[in-house]
């Protein structure tokens, strides 16, 4: 390889140095007394390598680790890149375009000599990357929202990027559980309905239930108000409990189609099961991508400033809007860098009476904390109590407001929870001197355990309500009959409420506070408290939890109500124009900048913390609560979970009994071990490859001395020459 190819090729550690020729330093050859090995030699790589290994001497030799002189191992780097040049794209490697046509006419050559089988895999290969790569820029292109990201990335900063990327995701995420349950649910009972298929519905005999059990009590169909119809679109009830919308709509035991019968209990439970597995997989899977990214960031500060400013342009960028836009990004991003330097350097300075003040007082702020978010609670369950407790009067007896405000009771207390304590959390934490970064990570933190401490605040209070009664409609049906005749609907009527009412108050704020505090701000700025409030910062903690708490939500109520998830992608994607058309006219960019790394995987974690927080319910209520006799696609079992033994049952006893030892202990203790035995491997495996990247890390820190060294030497070389 000629001297102009080895400067071309990446660099390689420590070795790298040797390929400079004294001859390509343009000095005489008098100014190096020793020979060219001896030269290298001195380099501060060879003398830091040669020190750590006089005590491994031996070993070193039976691995050839030493040094190579120059020639071989650039013979040996020109023999490796041809070598993988089937594997890899000439265009990966980091060499200059004479070389790469050169190993490209290497790579022309190799092939002719080739069989026909070699050369149509290396065709194919090559088809198939060109193919991917294509596919890729095209979803790329076809990326939901991908300019209006972008231009607010530019605009407002990588940290609100990141959320609005986070809102299309949960998009996604809804729109492929509503498919799932469209699928396996809803269509069969759609082709059965219409006649588009020749099938027809199975209903199966009850067995020995008391018939108080299977009275369910259906709308009127009198004389109904015009507000009742309101009423009735806000809460989910009358003309709307009736629907697909609910689970007491799918009272079907299974859909006859000419081969088979479908088996609507076990797909409507497999559905379930089916959509929480995927959520839990996509969002462990972008959460691993996102601590990747956080982590590797986090580990050398100097070096996400170098990455900024030498490797952060994007070279593809041809438009000046676009240009702009990128320019502003990498501003936003070094700002977030310095704000956090600055508060860890602050830190560091600290004394120990500062110290121990300062953890004083984040002990009684969190006092605070805890005792308002008790608070919260028991308001939360006391409005739930008198909500069902009053929920049952007529109609016709109360006026619309009053009967509108029962209905709604319970989500009006959890939005004004949900409204105030962030804001109460938010003045607690500037006294709590954190870093911008952890300032949001802990402000989410508590506002997301208020969130979704309430829902399930609210969904443990109804479950109470459900199997708690006086008379003897417990021990018949299992459950307070009287009252919750079809307890499934009510609850997913109680989910609907929540996702509803959240929406109106996002609308509601936008359009009667936000927009009338832009304009107060801007035409009335002369006004005291005007100057007091300000333009309107646009509060990632609090828009987070919103969307968090929402799908949360979903989650729950997804087992009641089928379409929920249909509905809160129409809700999210109203709300991503909503805030977006917010940000761009009401907003400012906040001067406290968040890196999108550690934004984005922190985002995923809280929104695992809500999955997990609504798998809870869920299981209590499939597997403990008997489930309702006069409604509902599981009124011959006792509960929703005994279809799974139920249909076990059916199998061929081999296929039974496989199954039992699968579940059995026998099994489940040799693989626990197994699985132990692999997470331990993996733990190796990471501390092997932290160790090779300290390793690397070092190589690179001596590249740097010797190119200081060369430079030095280069320099007192030309000083000596001059004179």
């Amino acid at each position: 390889m000629n001297e102009s190819s080895a400067r071309a090729l990446p660099s390689g550690g420590a070795r790298r140095p040797s390929f400079i020729h004294p001859e390509s330093l343009s000095l005489d050859s008098s100014c190096f007394a020793s020979s060219p090995v001896n030269f290298l030699q001195e380099l501060p790589s060879y003398r830091s390598i040669a020190r750590k290994r006089t005590n491994i001497l031996s070993r070193d030799k039976q691995s050839g680790t030493l040094l190579k002189p120059a020639d071989s191992y650039s013979s040996q780097l020109e023999e490796g890149i041809t070598e993988n040049l089937n594997s890899q794209s000439i265009r990966n490697y980091a060499l200059n375009i004479s070389e790469k046509r050169r190993l490209r006419d290497i790579q022309e050559t190799q092939v002719k000599y080739l069989s026909e089988w070699d050369q149509w895999k290396r065709h194919s290969s090559k088809s198939w990357r060109r193919f991917t790569e294509k596919a890729r820029e095209m979803a790329a292109h076809l990326e939901l929202w991908r300019e209006d990201i972008r231009s607010i990335d530019g605009k407002f900063g990588t940290g609100i990027q990141s959320y609005f990327s986070f809102l299309r995701f949960l998009v996604l995420l809804n729109l492929v559980i509503f498919l799932i349950i469209f699928l396996l649910v809803l269509l069969p009972v759609l082709l059965t309905n219409y006649k588009i298929t020749n099938s027809s519905f199975v209903f199966l005999p009850s067995k020995a239930v008391d018939t108080q059990c299977t009275v369910y009590p259906r709308s009127s169909s009198g004389l109904i108000y015009f507000y009742t119809y309101i009423i009735d679109l806000l809460s989910g009830t009358g003309f709307l409990e009736e629907t697909s919308l609910f689970y007491g709509r799918y009272t079907i035991d299974g859909v006859k189609f000419q081969n088979f019968t479908y088996d609507l209990p076990l797909a409507y439970l497999l559905s379930t099961v089916a959509y929480l597995a995927l959520s839990l997989l996509w969002i462990v899977k972008r959460s691993v991508e996102g601590f990747k990214i956080s982590l590797i960031r986090s580990e050398e500060h100097s070096q996400s400033y170098c990455n900024k400013i030498f490797a952060g342009w994007d070279f593809c960028i041809t438009s000046r809007s676009m240009a702009d836009l990128k320019h502003s990004s990498l501003r936003y991003e070094l700002r977030a860098d310095l704000e956090e330097e600055r508060i860890r350097q602050k830190i560091a300075e600290r004394t120990s009476e500062e110290t121990i003040r300062i953890y004083s007082l984040r002990l009684f702020l969190n006092c605070i904390v805890l005792a308002v978010l008790a608070a919260c609670f028991y308001a939360i369950y006391r409005a739930t109590i008198f909500s069902q407790e009053h929920m049952k009067k007529e109609i016709d007896k109360m006026v619309f407001g009053e009967n509108l405000l029962i209905l709604y009771l319970p989500s009006i207390v959890i939005t004004l929870a949900n409204f105030l304590t962030p804001m109460i959390f938010a003045k607690i934490i500037h006294y709590e001197d954190y870093s911008p970064g952890f300032e949001i990570r802990l402000t989410i933190l508590r506002c997301v355990f208020m969130r979704l401490a309430t829902i399930c605040v609210l969904v443990f209070t109804l479950g109470s309500k459900i199997t708690s009664c006086d008379n003897n409609s417990c021990e018949l049906c299992g459950y307070n009959q009287k009252l919750y005749p079809c307890w499934e609907t009510q609850v997913g009527q109680e989910m609907y409420k929540l996702m509803i009412f959240d929406l109106i108050i996002i609308l509601a704020m936008t359009l009667f506070v936000d927009f009338p505090r832009k304009l107060l701000v801007t035409y009335c700025s002369s006004w005291k408290l005007m100057q007091c409030l300000g333009q309107q910062e646009f509060a990632i903690p609090d828009n987070v939890l919103g969307i968090v708490y929402g799908q949360t939500i979903c989650w729950i109520g997804a087992f009641f109500s089928p379409l929920l998830p249909a509905i809160a992608t129409l809700k999210f994607i109203i709300i991503f124009y909503v805030k977006k058309m917010s940000l761009i006219h009401t907003c400012r960019p906040s001067p406290k900048q968040f890196r999108a790394s550690n934004s984005n995987f922190f985002f995923l974690l809280v929104l695992l913390i809500g999955l997990c927080l609504a798998i809870i319910p869920l299981t209590i209520s499939m597997a403990h609560i008997p489930s309702s006799k006069a409604c509902g696609p599981f009124t011959n079992v006792n509960t929703t979970w005994e279809v799974v033994p139920k249909t076990v049952s059916t199998f061929p006893s081999s296929l039974q009994s496989l199954l039992r030892g699968v579940t059995s202990e026998a099994f489940a203790v040799p693989f626990f071990m197994i699985i132990c035995l692999i997470m331990f491997y993996f733990i190796a495996l990471a501390g092997a490859h932290k160790r090779v990247v300290v390793q690397l890390r070092e190589q690179l820190s001596l590249e740097s001395r010797d190119k200081r060294y060369l430079i030095q030497k280069l320099t007192e070389a030309q000083r000596d020459v001059g004179k």
